[in-house]
């Protein structure tokens, strides 16, 4: 019985051979190489079939390819069910973002800036899909015959009183646009994938490289290791005393504030103002989006918070939240300015984006556009100005020491212990580099591990030396370049001075306050003199001719002869 049924099946099966033969499946009839290999694979069937049914009946056989079935169906469910439902996934998260209605605004420009690492998912030998690795923003480029393509810098105005650094055009974005250009996944950060922070309850200062109770007192050779750039490191960033920055660590912030820090995960803009030392300056020209979204953060002292006193409500003056920053680390006011503007990344752990701007300065440009301007458009991480006159580090270090900015002595040892590691000149063969001075009031960076890792070793360098940032900037960075591809985009520095209004500090006004003349309000009447007598007004509008000696001599001779006739 089952040899007949055999034979049944096996002519029903070659019959599915010789019909696409004869043309009727024309898929099976594509070549005459295929179908041998097709009937070598049927042969190969049916071999292991009637091997199978020789030790079992009819229907085992049926409950075993039941079962077979069963098992490849549940299987493919399972993995294949799992993967589209990680697709949908991911397609949810691009829709809740295009459905932002400043975001569809923009279809004019083309978007490819949303680029994988992995140029195909490839299957292995068990047929096994792996998923793709992470992706990366890459960058964009504006579609052909945007103005921002060809737009170039006009010549400086011709105007001989003013020779000083000034501001110069901008081709930004409109903030519509800058907001749908805004990357969905982060940048590529080469080398480093994972940074993590030195916490020490017990600090030993007995160091021979310095230090500080906030910094950390990190050795030579632990200094050196963290310039050995790694997958995963761990390394000193400040705060070392906490496991949370901002809490028993110096620079200290009340628990409510750290929590609405936390909430903050797009873009933060952040200053300072230490001492009672500059006068809060408003952004202008800000957008209501970046006004619902961006968080705007004004960090301040003992000091300046009474001086606000009466000035805000509910810890806000106008844009900015005012953070009140207790047990400050370090008795230079200006060194205490430098944890919010190097550390932004460990304050908002939860930001991607961040400008960081002066006391002094006044924001008068969207942060979207400054964001798609001088980092989304360069494709890159982090961005600072130049100095508008300097570009060597030791002509800056020389300037420091003629204004009086730090004791000469600690400038000299900073400057000539990075002379022994290879400090040289600022020359064009630094080329690409355009400088080795920042003007540092502003800067704009990206929340990865590469740039984090940038300002924590700048950080470091100011808290172990002087707190003059712009003599170790250069270091610092040359020093990631050499092991990585990474870099700083470095813009020009009348083009900072197109978004941002620097102000005079508080002592300045104050003394320009002083020398100005009394403005009285409302002014005096002014007081009539009483009408002079009318003889004094007669008298005053005679007119006596000056009388000259030579007419005088002219009428005494014209006399003489007169009588001389008569005589």
């Amino acid at each position: 019985m089952s040899g007949g049924s055999l034979g049944i099946r096996s002519g029903s099966y070659g019959s599915l051979d010789k019909q696409g033969l004869n043309g009727v499946l024309p898929i099976q009839a594509a070549s005459a190489t295929r179908t041998k290999a097709y009937s070598k694979m049927l042969k190969e069937k049916e071999t292991l079939i009637h091997w199978i049914c020789k030790f079992a009946g009819r229907k085992k056989v049926g409950m075993l390819l039941l079962c077979v079935i069963s098992a490849v169906v549940f299987v493919w469910v399972v993995y294949f069910g799992e993967d589209q439902e990680n697709d949908n996934g991911s397609k949810v998260n691009d829709n809740l973002a295009l459905n932002n209605p400043l975001i569809n605004v923009v279809q004019s420009i083309r978007i490819d800036n949303w680029t994988s690492l992995a140029v195909s998912v490839k299957e292995t030998k068990v047929g096994v899909m792996h998923p793709p690795p992470p992706s990366y923003f890459l960058g964009y480029t504006l579609p052909p015959g945007h103005p921002c393509n060809t737009f170039t810098l006009p010549p400086p105005p011709a105007d001989k009183k003013r020779t000083g650094p000034r501001p110069c055009p901008v081709c930004y974005l409109p903030v519509e646009e800058a907001v749908a250009l805004m990357p969905k996944v982060p940048s590529f950060s080469p080398v480093i994938k994972n940074l993590t922070y030195i916490f020490e309850e017990n600090l030993n200062r007995e160091t021979e490289f310095g230090g500080s109770d906030f910094g950390g007192y990190p050795t030579l050779k632990q200094r050196n290791d963290s310039y050995d750039i790694r997958e995963s490191m761990n390394m000193h960033c400040g705060f070392v005393k906490g496991r949370k920055p901002g809490r028993g660590t110096g620079f200290d912030i009340y628990d409510s504030d750290l929590l609405e820090m936390e909430q903050c995960n797009g873009v933060v803009v952040a200053s300072a103002i230490f001492g009672a030392f500059d006068v809060i300056q408003q952004p202008r020209n800000i957008s209501e989006y970046s006004k619902q979204t961006v968080c705007f953060y004004m960090f301040v002292d003992e000091e300046t918070e009474a001086d606000l006193k009466g000035k805000y409500e509910n810890k806000k003056i106008g844009v900015w939240r005012i953070v009140l920053a207790r047990d400050l680390p370090y008795t230079d006011g200006r060194r205490n300015g430098k944890i919010p503007k190097l550390l932004l990344h460990r304050l908002f752990p939860n930001a991607r984006y961040s400008l960081w701007i002066d006391g002094k300065l006044e924001l008068v440009a969207d942060p979207y556009q400054i964001l798609e301007r001088f980092l989304w458009r360069k494709n890159a991480t982090l961005a600072i100005s130049r100095h508008y006159k300097r570009f060597d580090v030791f002509v800056e270090a020389e300037a420091n020491k003629a204004a009086g900015k730090y004791d000469n002595a600690s400038i000299d040892h900073q400057v000539e212990f990075y002379k022994r590691e290879g400090l040289t000149p600022y020359s064009e063969a630094k080329h690409p580099i355009t400088s080795d001075v920042p003007e540092g009031c502003v800067i704009i960076r990206e929340h990865i591990p590469i740039s984090n890792l940038f300002t924590c070793l700048w950080f470091n360098e100011v808290d172990r030396f002087t707190s003059r940032d712009q003599i170790s900037f250069s270091t610092v960075r040359d020093k990631i370049a050499a092991k990585t591809n990474w870099t700083v985009n470095m813009f020009l520095d009348c083009e900072r001075r197109n978004f941002v209004i620097q102000k005079y500090h508080k002592d300045v006004l104050a003394l320009l306050a002083q020398r100005a003349p009394p403005v009285i309000y409302p002014p005096p009447r002014p007081v009539l003199a009483p009408p002079p007598p009318p003889y004094m007004a007669n008298n005053s509008q005679r007119k006596v001719p000056p009388r000259r000696r030579r007419d005088r001599k002219s009428g005494a001779r014209h006399h003489r002869k007169v009588s001389k006739e008569i005589v």
